[in-house]
């Protein structure tokens, strides 16, 4: 069963009217996603890609019961679409603007204490549950439906280990890009603990890299609540420079967030680490095939 979105999500786009809202939006009802308007101040009462806009958000919900967004916004205006729907009570939001100024995503880290609303992102793929709704940009095509839950700090290596899985007849029920840049919404912690209670997740693979805490907390969260499913891990970076900035702004290290680190911690608390990106779904096939002996 899928996390966070199934055949029932209606979704809004805000920045529909831009070039990728237009593009990816239009991408993801091509996939089945039902994507019921957008929002764009201004453009309310007009219709886009055979869609209706709306000027705000509760506007939108109200109209069609919307209950997901995704924001195209660009970055100096990201952070004010994002409260505006938390402040809608949109159920989920998923952020794919890049570069959004952190002091910006600190006023959204304040805004969500206390909301409804599940944020993921800023810098995230998106969500896709095989089959069923796709939010985001990430590409398909090598995706299968199936029980496997997937959660990454990285696009392409998102798409990489899809396909892997897939190539070993594992099939996915959902893969959750959290998202890159340092101050943003679901964690990997947060994310594995969506799948630990869905009760047809078979198995999680978690994708880190350098920079931050993220994997420590989802080692942490591991030791605490031991999962019964066994969950891959991958950590790239381990030639990275310490202390340097490497690609985007999650992936900066200062006396904390090496990889080796991070693997250790996750190792220790059970996780089952993948030595190489193209090891990881003959690494979930086998712990799969341990678990069921």
């Amino acid at each position: 069963m899928a996390i966070l979105v199934d055949q029932d999500t209606r979704v809004i786009c805000q920045g529909m009217t831009g070039w990728a809202g237009t593009h990816y939006s239009a991408a993801m009802m091509e996939y089945g996603t039902n994507v019921v308007g957008g929002v764009r101040p201004g453009k309310g009462g007009s219709h886009h890609i055979n869609l209706p806009m709306f000027n705000a958000v509760a506007e939108a919900m109200t109209e069609t019961g919307a209950n997901a967004s995704m924001v195209f916004v660009p970055p100096p205006t990201a952070a004010d679409a994002m409260i505006e729907a938390i402040e809608a009570e949109m159920p989920l939001v998923v952020a794919l603007t890049e570069r959004v100024p952190v002091q910006d995503m600190l006023r959204v880290r304040d805004c969500l204490k206390g909301s409804r609303t599940v944020l993921v992102g800023p810098n995230s793929q998106g969500i896709l549950a095989p089959g069923l709704c796709k939010i985001g940009v990430m590409a398909t095509g090598s995706e299968r439906k199936g029980g496997i839950g997937v959660i990454s700090r990285s696009a392409s290596l998102t798409s990489e280990v899809t396909a892997q899985l897939s190539q070993a007849g594992l099939g996915q029920s959902t893969t959750v890009g959290i998202g890159g840049d340092a101050v943003h919404g679901l964690s990997m912690r947060d994310s594995l603990e969506l799948f630990l209670h869905d009760s047809e997740t078979q198995g999680v693979v978690a994708i880190g890299e350098i920079g931050g805490a993220e994997e420590q907390e989802l080692a942490d969260y591991m030791a605490e609540v031991k999962p019964k499913i066994p969950v891959v891990a991958l950590v790239v970076g381990r030639h990275a420079p310490v202390e340097r900035r490497m690609g985007h702004a999650g992936a900066f290290q200062k006396g904390i967030g090496d990889a080796q680190s991070k693997i250790a911690a996750l190792a220790t608390a059970g996780a089952i680490i993948a030595d190489s990106p193209h090891l990881v779904g003959e690494t979930m096939r086998a712990a799969l095939q341990v678990a069921a002996a």
